[in-house]
């Protein structure tokens, strides 16, 4: 059941940027960028590999990429922002925001200030929230955009690399895919439903 929902993501994804380019790869990142659990992993190399065919080229498919993280963080900003701590607090569950992750971007903003911005664009799950406590926070709105574009953009230059190097190396692949998809799948599965599990306790907890 899971490992059907999976596909069918990974399917519609994969669809989207087909059919429009780089400014799919925009709207798949937008939406990654809401607080919609709609994975960059699963977006960015795909374009990459894309990039090896022809379609579009590397610098296209990154900067897309961030132009998206960058247009998806806006609303989330701005609902920080307008909304307040308490707002979120109440309300975060509905955009899968826990206390914890508050917390947690808090201690990010506290070592780093303006710089966590452009720090947790390249990481992964941390980057999907990081929009609503920076409006909480009321950060400037200058740095908080600069700082998101410049991270997205080297977050997406990565993760297309990696699809650039897959699809160069397909056929070499294609036997080990083969070999060990149910492993893959079964270790995505499972670290997936280790990490729901944790973010809906502690969404619980909140």
């Amino acid at each position: 059941m899971i490992e059907n929902i999976i596909i069918s993501i990974v399917n519609w994804i994969q669809q989207i940027i087909t059919s429009m380019g780089v400014w799919g790869i925009a709207l798949l990142m937008a939406i990654e960028s809401c607080n919609i659990p709609l994975p960059s992993e699963a977006i960015l190399p795909f374009a990459g590999y894309l990039v090896t065919k022809g379609v579009f080229n590397i610098h296209q498919a990154a900067i897309f990429g961030a132009i998206g993280c960058l247009i998806g963080s806006i609303p989330s900003y701005y609902l920080g922002y307008f909304g307040g701590r308490k707002f979120i607090e109440k309300y975060g569950k509905y955009f899968l925001i826990s206390h914890h992750d508050l917390e947690t971007a808090d201690k990010w903003v506290d070592k780093y200030g303006d710089w966590s911005f452009f720090i947790c664009r390249m990481l992964p799950v941390v980057r999907t929230f990081i929009s609503l406590p920076a409006g909480i926070l009321k950060a400037k709105k200058r740095f908080f955009f600069t700082f998101t574009f410049l991270g997205s953009l080297i977050w997406s230059y990565l993760l297309v690399f990696v699809g650039i190097k897959l699809g160069e190396n397909t056929d070499k692949l294609k036997h080990l895919w083969h070999k060990f998809d149910a492993a893959i799948i079964l270790a995505c599965l499972v670290l997936g439903a280790i990490y729901i599990y944790h973010h809906i306790k502690k969404l619980k907890e909140s």
